[in-house]
């Protein structure tokens, strides 16, 4: 079993998100062959499993009446994306990714770095979500998604394991 473990976020928020309301982390160890925080995110973001498109087209249909952006899509269509999220920034350890709505400004960081309890060559992928909430649509929006994001995030980092 891959076993995925909520962690003390380790991020300065302020130039991710300067007050963001909402930090958590997540981290998995990994064995094998090296890769970057890019290909973690594509393997994280990129094809979600099927049970979560399906929560996540429902969520689609659910705010767009409220004028949310229904997909996450940024406006700047030359901006790069992985799955349905822009690329903010990008390092070979790190990369950021998120989108600015009405209601809530969101940013999941792809943290990645040698491991210090796995095998050498081993490899520790850390994804620390932000958010800030801009009015109270937002907060009860956040309120309402958390349970799903506690379960939603950490399947998505077990994919960043296999290979």
């Amino acid at each position: 079993m891959i076993r995925v473990q909520e962690v003390a976020p380790q991020i300065d928020a302020g130039p991710l998100l300067s007050g963001a309301q909402f930090i958590d982390a997540f981290r998995i160890d990994r064995e094998g062959r090296a890769i970057d925080a890019r290909h973690a995110a594509e393997r994280m973001l990129s094809h979600p499993p099927t049970w979560i498109e399906a929560l996540l087209t429902l969520r689609g249909v659910l705010v767009a009446p409220f004028g949310l952006k229904a997909s996450g899509k940024d406006e700047n269509p030359r901006r790069e994306t992985i799955g349905r999220f822009p690329i903010l920034t990008q390092t070979p350890e790190r990369l950021v990714a998120g989108f600015d709505d009405k209601h809530l400004d969101f940013r999941v960081v792809i943290d990645v770095a040698a491991a210090r309890t796995v095998s050498e060559g081993g490899q520790q992928v850390t994804a620390t979500t932000l958010v800030k909430t801009h009015n109270l649509f937002g907060r009860i929006y956040l309120a309402i998604i958390l349970p799903f994001h506690r379960v939603i995030a950490p399947a998505m980092l077990r994919k960043v394991a296999v290979g």
